[in-house]
């Protein structure tokens, strides 16, 4: 299994911009403020949606796994991504802001 780029959270800014691909339901509960919502068995299909960024792409999801084989697929497609560590777990215990979509206190399902 080849290496899997990642970035430790505490190196991305709060307002990053970030590829979420957790459910929606778990979108909808808590994302970074400035996240883009795709979920990951919806990547291959929606490519083109992938901003194209000066910098590597962080994708993230709660713990690391999910957007950690993102990352090793896209990787393989040519894309220039990074996993970021810990996903949005690591983010709520490093204080990082975080916002929701259903009106309640933003929370990591």
């Amino acid at each position: 299994m080849s290496l899997i780029p990642t970035v430790p959270v505490t190196d991305l800014p709060d307002d990053a911009l970030v590829v979420d691909v957790r459910e929606a339901d778990e979108f909808a509960a808590g994302h970074a403020p400035g996240a883009i919502h795709l979920a990951m068995g919806d990547v291959p299909a929606r490519l083109d949606e992938l901003p194209s960024t000066e910098e590597s792409l962080p994708i993230i999801c709660r713990s690391g796994g999910r957007s950690g084989r993102t990352v090793q697929w896209l990787v393989q497609q040519g894309f220039d991504v990074v996993n970021v560590e810990g996903g949005m777990q690591s983010w709520q215990r490093q204080g990082k802001a975080m916002t929701s979509e259903n009106g309640r206190e933003p929370t990591v399902l």
